[in-house]
């Protein structure tokens, strides 16, 4: 796990040692660097695997090719068997990046579809003269770039890469808008103008000649159920998920240095630690927990901890007390993002950091087996959708306005208010609308302009669009694995733990589980409201049923209450509409409206173009 930044064109060491100090805490271990006349490759180790060896920049045996990457390949060993059956010899112990770098060798640009694992890379290929650079499956490790006035520039942050010189500096007005739509910045576009993110599933070759860039997506989750379901599916399908996860799990666990794993008490992260420990003498557990009840999963981690038998370690953190770091985790996000949670997640990583270098965590869960509360809306948005016309919409709106605002985690009155936000919009935007800051008529009123919401949401019509013959549930788990997996939940965690110096691992993003799991149809994973419904079934020999049928409570804060208080407070002048901003917060201080997803968007993004500014 490390940084990786570097450039071709315009620009001197001076420029590397620039980008690279911005990502330090990315890999505190080591730097290093690499310069063939115009091309510059730096990078930043996070020692992980053959501590000794495996050092970066990495140069093939006859120096015709350059590695930098980020990530860890967990089938490397497997892959190192297969090319030393072919014929190739490696240097170094068991370092996974030249396994990567033979295996360019080998199959060339090929070499991605026999990688099992998480990744962000960039190889100089000199026979080519070129760059080729790819990125993970889901997106799990980060890849900015830009090509502008003869000098393409990459980096694991955005920080870095605006330390170059000829990197733009003005900020997107589309992604502003995206921003308040979804809540964060969807790939391939970033907060600035003309800097890009690679696309989870993508591919990129620099052209050195031409100077040229293609993006070329090499994978994308395609939800094919099987046509044929056996009569004993359930119990079938069931078994395949224990095995494979637990095959997932082991995979991941490979590492020199120490390694736990973040448990909430919640499925996915029990899971992965009853696996876990099936295959280590004694499990590291983490958790962190709050004072303040509705948002506290203490009870549930100690139970499972007992359950596996783990050296757990608990953290009780006041949430008066937490906020005091707020600003300073924002100040350092390379992109607004409005999920609050980021904040725990921080907290939980530098908790973690303190014992272990690497951890394992149960993301991917959710999105893949149909686990978060919008699923179960999904019925009765159809009914409601049907049995109610359009011109209701708003009068019942006003009505559920009327219910008391609460501000504990997962409210009533604030499902009740939201999923009546989506259900006044088409549902190719539904899910959008259910998580993001903004409504469509409010980001117009916000913008003071007509928005193209064919632009704006693009993305959320394009995962819809990619699933023609899927049901509802199938297109709703295509928006939260494309989008809101990638842009939210990945970047979240990767930007939590890495600020930490600290690895994250994710099992149920595993290639193969996920290539079974696509198969599912959506019957088994939502049923008669029963969300994650086979995955549930599958635990129930390992897991018992006091975790696997509680009460979801998410990882979230008490922003509402903080924003109500005033204990966190946009400054309504620096906002885009200071009137707009004015009014929301007094409706929520007031108690008349819940804006705490657009407050907390808007303070986000205001400590982000101050940080920037600095």
């Amino acid at each position: 796990m490390c940084g990786i930044a570097g450039f071709v064109g315009k620009g001197g060491l001076s420029s590397l040692h620039a980008m690279l100090g911005e990502i330090v805490h990315r890999g505190p271990d080591a730097q290093g660097q690499f310069q063939d006349e115009r091309v510059f490759l730096g990078h930043r180790r996070l020692s992980i695997i053959d501590l000794s060896g495996g050092a970066q920049p990495m140069a093939s045996a006859d120096g015709k090719l350059h590695i930098v990457f980020n990530g860890e390949i967990y089938n490397f060993a497997e892959l190192r068997r297969e090319l030393t059956t072919l014929g190739f010899r490696f240097a170094t112990d068991h370092s996974d990046t030249e396994v990567l770098l033979v295996g360019y060798q080998a199959w060339g640009e090929q070499v991605v579809h026999h990688l099992n694992g998480m990744w962000a890379f960039v190889i100089y290929d000199k026979n080519k003269n070129k760059l080729f650079a790819s990125r993970d499956r889901f997106g799990k490790k980060p890849f900015y770039y830009f090509n502008e006035a003869g000098t393409f520039g990459f980096a694991s942050e955005l920080r870095a890469l605006t330390k170059h010189p000829a990197c733009p500096g003005e900020t997107s007005e589309l992604a502003m808008q995206k921003y308040f739509a979804y809540g964060y910045i969807p790939a391939p576009h970033s907060i600035l103008s003309n800097v890009w993110k690679l696309p989870a599933g993508h591919n990129l070759t620099y052209d050195l000649r031409t100077q040229a860039v293609e993006i070329r997506a090499y994978w994308e989750l395609k939800l094919e159920p099987f046509e044929q379901i056996p009569a004993n599916a359930e119990e079938q399908w069931c078994e395949e998920i224990r095995r494979l996860l637990e095959q997932s799990v082991k995979r991941r666990m490979i590492a020199d240095v120490p390694l736990g794993v973040f448990l909430s008490g919640g499925i996915d992260s029990s899971a992965v630690a009853y696996y876990a420990a099936k295959h280590c003498e004694k499990l590291r557990t983490f958790s962190v927990g709050f004072t303040e009840a509705s948002f506290d999963e203490l009870p549930y981690a100690n139970e499972v901890a007992a359950l596996v038998n783990s050296d757990h370690r608990t953290e009780t953190l006041d949430l008066n007390r937490a906020i005091d770091l707020v600003p300073q985790i924002l100040d350092r996000m390379d992109e607004p993002l409005s999920d609050s949670s980021l904040i725990p997640t921080w907290l939980l990583s530098r908790f973690t950091r303190q014992h272990v270098t690497v951890a394992l965590g149960g993301d991917g869960g959710d999105e893949l087996f149909a686990g978060y509360d919008p699923f179960r809306a999904l019925q009765h948005a159809e009914n409601y959708a049907r049995a109610v016309p359009r011109p209701m919409h708003k009068a019942i709106r006003l009505l559920a306005g009327m219910l008391p605002v609460s501000h504990k985690n997962v409210s009533l009155d604030f499902k009740v208010k939201r999923t009546l936000c989506g259900l006044s919009y088409p549902a190719n935007i539904r899910s959008a609308v259910w998580m993001g800051p903004l409504e469509p008529t409010e980001l117009e009123k916000f913008f003071g302009r007509k928005i193209d919401l064919e632009e704006v949401y693009s993305e959320a019509i394009a995962a819809w669009n990619s699933c023609p013959q899927g049901d509802q549930v199938d297109r709703t788990t295509q928006f939260f694995t494309r989008l809101y997996m990638q842009n939210d939940i990945l970047t979240k965690v990767d930007r939590a733990s890495m600020l930490n110096s600290l690895e994250v691992r994710a099992p149920f993003l595993d290639a193969d589980l996920v290539d079974f799991v696509r198969r599912i149809p959506s019957s088994f994973k939502l049923r008669n409201g029963t969300t994650k419904y086979l995955l549930k079934k599958a635990l129930e020999p390992v897991l018992p049923a006091s975790i696997l049928y509680r009460r979801k409570k998410g990882f979230g804060m008490p922003v509402g209450e903080w924003l109500r208080k005033g204990s966190l407070q946009p400054v309504a002048k620096d906002s885009r509409n200071p009137e707009f901003t004015e009014r929301a917060l007094k409706a929520h201080r007031a108690g008349r409206a819940d804006e705490r997803l657009f407050l907390w968007s808007e303070f986000a993004l205001e400590r982000w173009q101050k940080s920037r500014a600095t």
